[in-house]
C-alpha cells in the first residue's frame, strides 16, 4: 500500500501535535519533529510524512495530499482526538476506499473511546507502531498483526500486545525521511539555534515520574539504545544532508539514563565538530558532564519539576533538591547552559510550594525556562491518582455517573491552550493557572536574564531579529492565556 503518515492540522501553533510532551501551544513559536512518524515511514517503501502545522497546512490541503494513497495513519492526541476525528472523516469523504488508522498513546490506552469517536477510523495501533503499521501496508488482515484493535460487529477486537523494540538498530534513519518530505527551516524551538534538527538515541526511561506520559505508554519504562556506532553513522549522514543545521537535539525521554554510554557517545560523535543538545536528570555527575562538554554538547533540557522535596517525591521524580543544586553548579562551571522545565500544581501544591519552585527558579538562574500545568493523560499514574482522589472534577463526576471511560480530560487544553484541570481543596484550579504567568514574569523580569537576552541580541542580527519575534509571541500568548481562564 502507500502509505500518508500525517500529524493533522490543529490549533495556530500548536507544538508539535500528537508528538510533543505537553500537547498544546507554547509561549513563543516552537515545533517538534515528528520522529515517532518519520521511523514508521522509513519502513514503509511507498510513504510520504506530512507534518500539518509548522507546514501551515489546513484540512484540505492535506486532504489534496492524501490523493492516491491507500492508507492514512494519523497520529492523534487526548487534546486533539475530536479535531483528528474531523480529519479522518475528510479522508473518508474524498477518498471512500482509503484505511485509516490512528496511533499515539490516546489510541493505545483507550482504543474502544478512541474507534468510537468516528466511523471513519478502521484501526488503532496499541503500542509502538512502527512494524505493525509496516505490515499492514502489506496488504495483511489485521488478525495476523499484532498490536492493533479494531471494531467488529460493533465490539473490540484486540490482537496480541507487539513487544517492545529491542533492535533499534534495525530502524530507519529519520533524518533520511527528514530529507525526503519536511522542510527543516519550519522547525523552532526557542532554546535551541535554528534551523536544528531532533533524533532519538534510545526509547524508554528507567524512571517512574508520575506525570509523564510517554515512558506508561508507548516507550514503557524498558530502556532501550541504539549502538554508538548506529547513531554516528546516522549524525555523520545528517552533516552532509543538512548543511544548514546549526544545532542538533537528541530528544530521548532521558539522554542521560546511562551516563557512561552518553560519555562513549559523545566520545564518538565529537570528532564531527557538530554542536548538539539534549535531555538529562538533575543527577548526571561532574565527570559526565565534562565529557560531554568536551565533545559538543551546548545545553541541557532538564525537568526540575518542582524546588519542593515533597513534591519530588510525591511524584516519583527520583532526584532531590540539594542533588540538583550540586548538578547545576557543575553544569555552570562548565560552562553547560539549562533549559528548566518547571509544572505548577503538581500533588502536594500549595500556595508556598508555588513560592519555593520560584525562587528556586531564581536560585539556579538557567539560560531559560518552561513551566507548564500537570497534564493527567489517561494511562498514566496520575491520571489514576487525580480520578480516584477527585482532583480531575469532570472525570470524577463521570465516573460516578458510572462512565467507565472518563472524558474530562479532553479540556486539557482549549484553544491550544493548556488549562488547569486539577483541582485541590486548599488550592484551586485558578490559582494554579495563575502560578504560570507570574512565574515567568519573577523569573525573566530581572536584571540577569534581561542583560542576558540583551547581550545575546545585540552580538548577532539574526539572533536580534529571532528575539524580538519571541518577545512578541511570548507577551502575545499571556494575554490569549487570560482569554483562555475566562
Amino acid at each position: 500500500m502507500r502509505v500518508l503518515f500525517l500529524n493533522p492540522p490543529s490549533f495556530m501553533g500548536f507544538d508539535g501535535g500528537a508528538g510533543a510532551r505537553y500537547q498544546a501551544r507554547r509561549e513563543i513559536r516552537s515545533f517538534w519533529y515528528p520522529a515517532w512518524l518519520a521511523y514508521a515511514a522509513g519502513l514503509v517503501k511507498e510513504s510520504l510524512l506530512v507534518d500539518a502545522p509548522p507546514a501551515d497546512m489546513g484540512i484540505e490541503e492535506v486532504v489534496r495530499a492524501g490523493k492516491g494513497f491507500h492508507m492514512a495513519v494519523i497520529h492523534t492526541s487526548t487534546p486533539t482526538i475530536r479535531n483528528d476525528c474531523a480529519v479522518a472523516q475528510k479522508f473518508k469523504e474524498a477518498y471512500p476506499g482509503i484505511l485509516v488508522g490512528f496511533v499515539g498513546p490516546h489510541a493505545m490506552t483507550l482504543p474502544l473511546e478512541t474507534l468510537q469517536s468516528s466511523d471513519s477510523i478502521d484501526f488503532v495501533c496499541t503500542g509502538e507502531f512502527d512494524y505493525t503499521i509496516a505490515e499492514i501496508a502489506e496488504g495483511r488482515d489485521f488478525r495476523e498483526v499484532s498490536g492493533v484493535a479494531y471494531l467488529q460487529d460493533g465490539k473490540l477486537v484486540r490482537t496480541p500486545d507487539r513487544p517492545l523494540i529491542t533492535d533499534l538498530d534495525a530502524l530507519p534513519f529519520v533524518t533520511d525521511i527528514y530529507a525526503r518530505d519536511l522542510k527543516i527551516e519550519n522547525y523552532y524551538d526557542g532554546y535551541l539555534d535554528h534551523p536544528y534538527m531532533a533524533i532519538y538515541t534510545a526509547r524508554g526511561c528507567l524512571a517512574r515520574c508520575a506525570f509523564c506520559l510517554w515512558p506508561q505508554t508507548i516507550g514503557g519504562r524498558a530502556y532501550r539504545t541504539r549502538s554508538p556506532e548506529n547513531v554516528y553513522a546516522e549524525m555523520s549522514r545528517a552533516k552532509s544532508l543538512f548543511p544548514q543545521v546549526k544545532e542538533y537535539y537528541f530528544d530521548d525521554d532521558t539522554f542521560t539514563g546511562n551516563p557512561s554510554r552518553a560519555a562513549g557517545l559523545a566520545k564518538l560523535i565529537g570528532p564531527l565538530g557538530l554542536k548538539w543538545s539534549a535531555t538529562a536528570r538533575a543527577n548526571v555527575s561532574y565527570e559526565t558532564l565534562k565529557v560531554l562538554k568536551e565533545n559538543g554538547l551546548r545545553l541541557l533540557v532538564v525537568g526540575f519539576e518542582s524546588g519542593n522535596q515533597r513534591i519530588l517525591d510525591n511524584i516519583k521524580k527520583g532526584i532531590t533538591v540539594e542533588g540538583a543544586k550540586k548538578f547545576v553548579r557543575a553544569c555552570k562551571e562548565l560552562g553547560i547552559l539549562i533549559h528548566a522545565c518547571f509544572i505548577m500544581g503538581l500533588p502536594g501544591e500549595t500556595a508556598g510550594t508555588i513560592e519555593e519552585t520560584i525562587r528556586f527558579a531564581k536560585w539556579i538562574d538557567p539560560y531559560s525556562i518552561q513551566v507548564s500545568l500537570p497534564a493527567p493523560y489517561p494511562g498514566t499514574e496520575l491520571y489514576r491518582q487525580a480520578v480516584k482522589e477527585g482532583w480531575l472534577e469532570t472525570a470524577r463526576e463521570e465516573l460516578d455517573r458510572g462512565q467507565d471511560k472518563p472524558e474530562g480530560q479532553k479540556e486539557l487544553v482549549k484553544g491550544g491552550i493548556q488549562t488547569a484541570v486539577l483541582s485541590y481543596p486548599h488550592l484551586p484550579k485558578e490559582e494554579i493557572f495563575e502560578a504560570v504567568e507570574r512565574f515567568y514574569r519573577r523569573f525573566y523580569f530581572r536584571p540577569r536574564p534581561v542583560l542576558r537576552i540583551l547581550k545575546e541580541m545585540l552580538s548577532d542580527r539574526e539572533v536580534f531579529k529571532r528575539r524580538a519575534r519571541e518577545g512578541r509571541e511570548f507577551l502575545s500568548f499571556m494575554a490569549k492565556r487570560k482569554e483562555a481562564a475566562r
